[in-house]
């Protein structure tokens, strides 16, 4: 492009530029709400709440606080063919994060998250300090409340702490065909347990056998010397853990009752949501992937007959499995 050219398009970017933040240090919003689930603009410009994508919001949102993780939940949407904002079924873990932590569906708005770093080519890139942002509150009509939104950003650090305790290279990766992924804890070393698929001598039958995932770190390295134990252990830690909570209800649901008036918006919900998961509970006799993800927090092997099971209220309770 001739350099006259280039001077007019700079020209007439920066200008651009300067009125669009301009708007930005008056509250006044410039959101393309075409990539933005949740919400269409009316004649005026304005953002107003589609319902029917609203919907899909708030079931993220409820579905992560009940203890699923966004691995869970895209491959839930995607096998519903539950439709994003354009109109795909494409759900990956990355686009469930987004929503998580946008706070735009609590009804403010940071404004300037990104920034042009070519003129020409209209290119962007995250703004890290580069450029002035602008946090504005209340500028448009929220999805989510304040408290449900403050109670998802103190869980998804409380899943960040966890799996950086634990070596974890990523977050929430459990499912329903494997619901104890990142939560089996060595008590050695304090890294996960892995599921390995043994073959039996001699038979057809397959086993599914967790085993410390630092237990050989290398070729020809033994590492942790942990025991392995079989799943079936796990889900009957979980099982004998609900049902020893159900034979001390009233003792648990005092507990959740006092965590009711907590200050922290994230404590309240758990609480509420374990009342409500006890009050109507039944002796459990079978696994129950939906309460294992919404009130255990790991289970820790000490030994194959020995393991802890902590609650997400900080509880742990001691299993001894015959």
């Amino acid at each position: 492009m001739p350099k006259g050219r280039q001077d007019e398009s700079r020209s007439i970017s920066e200008n651009s530029t300067w009125g669009i933040r301009r708007r930005f240090e008056q509250g006044k919003l410039h959101i393309n709400h075409t990539k933005f689930l949740g919400y269409d603009k009316d004649k005026k410009g304005n953002l107003v709440i589609n319902e029917k994508q609203a919907k899909t919001v708030r079931r993220i949102y409820r579905e992560f606080l009940d203890g699923k993780g966004d691995n869970r939940i895209a491959r839930a949407l995607r096998k519903e063919k539950v439709p994003k904002w354009d109109g795909t079924y494409k759900w990956y873990e990355t686009t469930v994060r987004k929503i998580l932590e946008n706070e735009k569906y609590k009804g403010d708005a940071m404004l300037q998250k990104t920034y042009t770093v070519d003129f020409l080519t209209k290119k962007r890139e995250l703004n890290t300090g580069q450029v002035p942002q602008y946090y504005v509150e209340e500028s448009h009509p929220a999805i989510i409340d304040k408290d449900t939104w403050e109670a998802v950003r103190i869980e998804l650090e409380r899943r960040r702490a966890f799996s950086a305790e634990h070596y974890l290279k990523r977050m929430d990766f459990a499912s329903e065909e494997n619901p104890f992924a990142g939560k089996v804890i060595c008590s050695c070393c304090s890294r996960v347990y892995g599921r390995r698929i043994w073959s039996q001598t001699g038979s057809y039958r397959k086993r599914k056998v967790w085993q410390c995932s630092y237990r050989y770190p290398g070729k020809g390295i033994k590492g942790c010397q942990s025991p392995h134990l079989d799943e079936f252990v796990l889900h009957q830690a979980a099982i004998n853990t609900f049902n020893a909570i159900l034979e001390n209800k009233e003792h648990f649901l005092e507990k959740w009752r006092e965590g009711l008036n907590s200050e922290n918006v994230l404590k309240r919900y758990k609480s509420r949501q374990f009342i409500g998961i006890v009050e109507n509970g039944k002796t459990m006799t079978e696994f129950d992937i939906d309460i294992f993800a919404a009130m255990m927090e790991k289970i820790t092997v000490y030994n194959r007959k020995k393991l802890m099971v902590s609650l997400l209220d900080g509880t742990d309770i001691e299993c001894e499995i015959e």
